[in-house]
Parts: structure tokens; C-alpha cells; sequence
């Protein structure tokens, strides 16, 4: 093979990755339609088509996935040996691939990208932002944040901030005219607001109070997978919800929200950044860890030793956190 085709096919693995020529040239600092000639130059020298293309979507075809299959694990060990120089000369570089889940980014990374950026302007982080668990050697990612509860045996993981409490709420607006809830069985006699798991079905409210735990089945008028949106809706009056205490904690100093059934707050442990067990750690992703552990020491125990994550648990897991 001609080396001069390197630089095509590492343009079609982009290509194929986004799914579209747009987002892979903005991502490569090249126009679409040169992108796209590169791509049909290099169709053209192999003697097949790699993408179906139309004006909507672009995807692999057949051959083009068997094709990327093949090239990635070289791709990817190119890639490792560039970072490689940059890791000899002490200068953390390269993309970053972290799966998170949303309200993980919000509660751990929202306040501190601009001071990590400027810290280590040389690493790209890429995030998504992804309820599911997903593998991360499979999706191509350096790392992940979730609750250490629901993380598999066969990773390393080391604990982000402490402890985290799921927090019951309602907006001053709503409970005009109504009782509170005083215990968690009065939540059926009330508008909830419902949030829908990964699995299809929809999260049974916890509760704890002196050793007693409790699943509640709410009902009420929205229903969503996303937790901002359930928030939106809780601020505007819409019914009680529940989410993290870090994500609500403003809404409660300023009277936004109204605190509700406090005594019955569960408490878990709390999030952690883990990665395969069997990948050696590159020097971009030692450098975010020391920079989160750093930011967030107020909360978390002092710097863990790497270990599997069989994490302590004060209950057991629920499908909620699992998907949280």
C-alpha cells in the first residue's frame, strides 16, 4: 500500500465516526468538499465504495465497514505513537475520549473546563454524554465517569468527589394550595414528575429513614429521560421531581425550589472515574484525574490508589442510579 493513502483513510474512519462529511472536516480543519474528494480519490484507488452517501445521511457501506475494521487498529497505534513523542517530552497532548453521565458532567466538569483548558491546551476533550453504560474499549473511549455502584468488575476506578444524596423537591408555585408530603406513601396523593430509564421503564422514587428503605411508584404529567428537562418542568410548577442535590442546591438558596421530604433523603456513594484494567494510563488522562481529584479534594477522600471497582454501597444498586 502507498503510505500516501494514510491520510484518506484516517479521513474516512472521521467520515464514518460522525456520519457526516460537515462535522468530520470541522473536526480536521478541512472544507466538506475537499474532504469529500479525498474520500472519493480514495474510493477510486481501491475500486470500491466506502460510503453511501445521500442528502440527508452519510454511512458505511458493507465494505466500508469491513474496511474500517481493518484500519482502525493501525489508525489507533498511529495515533498512540504520536502521542508517544509528546508523552517523552512531558507535554500531555492529544484527544481525550471520556463517556459521562450528563448530570456526572454537570456536578464534576461544567465549572472547570476553562481552567483545564487553560492548564493543558494541548488536550482535546471529547465528551458524551451517554445515560447507558456503554464498553469503553468497544466505543473507543480513554475513560468514564458514573456511580461507582454500577460499574463493572473489570475496570480501574478512583473516587470523584463524596458521598451524593437523590433530593425530593417542588417549586413554591406548585404547593400553593396543597399539603406537602410528609412521608413518601403521601407522593401518590401528588402531581410527580417521572423520569425514564434506559430500560424502558420508569424509576420507582427511593427513600431511606432509620434503616427503613422505600421504592415509590409515582404518576403525574411529565415524563422524560433527560433530568434538565424534568427540572425545567419542576421550576415551572409542574409537580415535585427528584435529582442530585448538587444539580438543585441554588434553587434551594434562593427559593426557586422548596426542599420536600428531607428526613428521607438516600444517601450512596458517589461518582468515579474508571477505565479499562488492561489499558496502561497515558499521561493526558493521569493529568485530568490529578486535575478532578484536585478541584474536588473538599468532597473526596484524599487520592486513592488504583484499584478495581468493588465499591463500598449504604444501599442496594437501583435502576435509577444505574442509569444516571
Amino acid at each position: 500500500m502507498s503510505p500516501d493513502l494514510l491520510p484518506a483513510i484516517a479521513a474516512f474512519a472521521r467520515v464514518a465516526h460522525h456520519g457526516s462529511f460537515t462535522r468530520a472536516a470541522e473536526e480536521l480543519g478541512v472544507s466538506p468538499s475537499a474532504l469529500s474528494q479525498t474520500v472519493r480519490t480514495l474510493e477510486a484507488k481501491l475500486g470500491v465504495r466506502l460510503l453511501d452517501r445521500s442528502t440527508r445521511s452519510v454511512g458505511a457501506t458493507e465494505l466500508g465497514r469491513q474496511f474500517l475494521e481493518g484500519a482502525r487498529p493501525a489508525l489507533a497505534a498511529l495515533a498512540q505513537a504520536v502521542e508517544g513523542i509528546d508523552e517523552a517530552r512531558d507535554k500531555p497532548a492529544g484527544l481525550l475520549r471520556l463517556n459521562v453521565a450528563r448530570v456526572s458532567a454537570e456536578l464534576l466538569l461544567y465549572p472547570h473546563f476553562g481552567d483545564f483548558a487553560a492548564a493543558y491546551p494541548d488536550i482535546v476533550l471529547e465528551l458524551v454524554c451517554d445515560n447507558r453504560m456503554v464498553d469503553l474499549v468497544e466505543g473507543g473511549f480513554d475513560a468514564g465517569i458514573r456511580l461507582g455502584e454500577s460499574l463493572a468488575q473489570d475496570v480501574v476506578a478512583l473516587p470523584i468527589a463524596g458521598p451524593q444524596r437523590m433530593v425530593s423537591f417542588a417549586a413554591p408555585r406548585y404547593l400553593e394550595g396543597r399539603t406537602p408530603p410528609r412521608t413518601p406513601e403521601d407522593l401518590r396523593e401528588h402531581r410527580c414528575l417521572n423520569f425514564r430509564l434506559t430500560t424502558g421503564g420508569l424509576y420507582r422514587w427511593e427513600y431511606a429513614q432509620d434503616g427503613r428503605e422505600l421504592d415509590v411508584e409515582v404518576a403525574g404529567p411529565v415524563i422524560a429521560n433527560d433530568s434538565e428537562v424534568l427540572l425545567a418542568a419542576a421550576r415551572a410548577g409542574a409537580g415535585i421531581a427528584v435529582a442530585f442535590e448538587g444539580t438543585v442546591r441554588e434553587d434551594f438558596d434562593s427559593g426557586r425550589l422548596v426542599p420536600l421530604l428531607e428526613p428521607w433523603w438516600p444517601s450512596f456513594p458517589g461518582f468515579y472515574l474508571y477505565y479499562p484494567s488492561r489499558a496502561q494510563m497515558p499521561r493526558k488522562l493521569r493529568v485530568f484525574i490529578d486535575f478532578l481529584q484536585a478541584r474536588h479534594a473538599p468532597q473526596a477522600p484524599q487520592r486513592a490508589a488504583l484499584r478495581p471497582a468493588s465499591t463500598p454501597r449504604s444501599r442496594p444498586p437501583s435502576p435509577a442510579r444505574r442509569a444516571r
